[in-house]
C-alpha cells in the first residue's frame, strides 16, 4: 500500500541497533518536496512550509553527521525553480541568507563543510555573499560535505560538462577516444567530491516519485526511496528508517554479487 512503513517512527527510535553502522550510505542526496503542500494543508502561505523545511535541513544536516554519512546533497533550488510566483522565488532566494547566519556556528560545531554547486551567479548578491561565505568559514572542516544544489538542473549540468569536453577536443587537449566515465564524471559539478560523487541513496519526500532532473548521471545505480512526508515532517528517525530499508537491499550493480 502507498504509504505503509516498514518501522514506525516509535519502532525505528527504539531499534537503532538494527542500523548497521559499518554500511552507512556513504552519500545520500534529498530531493526536499512537499514545504507548499505542508503548508496548504495547515491553511498557512507557502512560504511558511519553507521557513519550516529550512528547520528541517538542521536537523537532517546534524543526524546525518552524528550517523556518519559522508555526504549530504540536498535539492535546494532548481534550474526550473524560476517559474514559480516572484514572491516565493524572492523568499526562496532569502533562505540560504537566514540560514547560514544561524547554522554555521552549529556546522563548524559538528565538523561539517558547505558545498554548493549550480550556477549561482543568477542568485541575488546578497545570496551569494551568504554562499561565499559558508564555504569560507567552513572551508578547514573535514567532517561530512552538506553540499547544496543551488539553481541546479542535471541537464544544464550535463549540457556545460559536453560543451567543457567539446572544447578540449577542439583545442587538441583530449582525443574522442580519450572520453570514458571517468572522464566525463570529472566534468560535472560533483567532481570535487571524488569517489564519493555518486549518491548511494536518493531520499524523495512528499510521496512522489520521480527524479526532477536531479543527478541524473551520478544516480545511474542509487537506490531510491520515496518517502510520504512532506519535507518539514521528515526528521532524524525519518533519515534512519531510510537507512534501514536501504541496508535491507541487495546491490548488484549490474553483476550477480555485491560490488
Amino acid at each position: 500500500m502507498e504509504g505503509k512503513r516498514l518501522f514506525s517512527k516509535k519502532e525505528v527510535a527504539n531499534q537503532t541497533s538494527t542500523i548497521d553502522m559499518e554500511r552507512i550510505p556513504q552519500h545520500i542526496a534529498i530531493i526536499m518536496d512537499g514545504n507548499g503542500r505542508w503548508a496548504e494543508k495547515r491553511h498557512l502561505p507557502r512560504v511558511a512550509g519553507h521557513k519550516q523545511g529550512m528547520q528541517t535541513v538542521k536537523t537532517v544536516t546534524i543526524a546525518a553527521s552524528k550517523l556518519g554519512v559522508k555526504v549530504l546533497t540536498l535539492y535546494a533550488f532548481s534550474t526550473e525553480n524560476w517559474k514559480r510566483p516572484t514572491t516565493e522565488v524572492s523568499y526562496l532566494m532569502q533562505l540560504p541568507i537566514r540560514f547560514f547566519s544561524t547554522f554555521v556556528p552549529d556546522l563548524i560545531k559538528n565538523n561539517v563543510r558547505v558545498m554548493v554547486m549550480g550556477d549561482i551567479t543568477r542568485l541575488p548578491e546578497q545570496t551569494q555573499t551568504a554562499v561565499k561565505d559558508a564555504i569560507r568559514d567552513t572551508a578547514d572542516c573535514d567532517g561530512m560535505v552538506l553540499n547544496f544544489a543551488l539553481n541546479y538542473g542535471s541537464r544544464d549540468e550535463i549540457t556545460r560538462a559536453v560543451k567543457s569536453i567539446a572544447s578540449d577536443v577542439s583545442a587538441g587537449k583530449i582525443n574522442p577516444d580519450d572520453i570514458d566515465d571517468d572522464l566525463i564524471s570529472g566534468h560535472m559539478m560533483t567532481s570535487e567530491l571524488g569517489d564519493l560523487a555518486d549518491p548511494d541513496l536518493l531520499i524523495r519526500t512528499s510521496g512522489e516519485e520521480r527524479i526532477s532532473n536531479f543527478l541524473l548521471w551520478q544516480l545511474a545505480y542509487s537506490e531510491l526511496e520515496f518517502v510520504p512526508e512532506h519535507w518539514p515532517d521528515f526528521d532524524a528517525e525519518s533519515l534512519k528508517e531510510a537507512i534501514i530499508k536501504f541496508q535491507g537491499r541487495h546491490r548488484r550493480f549490474g553483476g550477480l554479487t555485491n560490488k
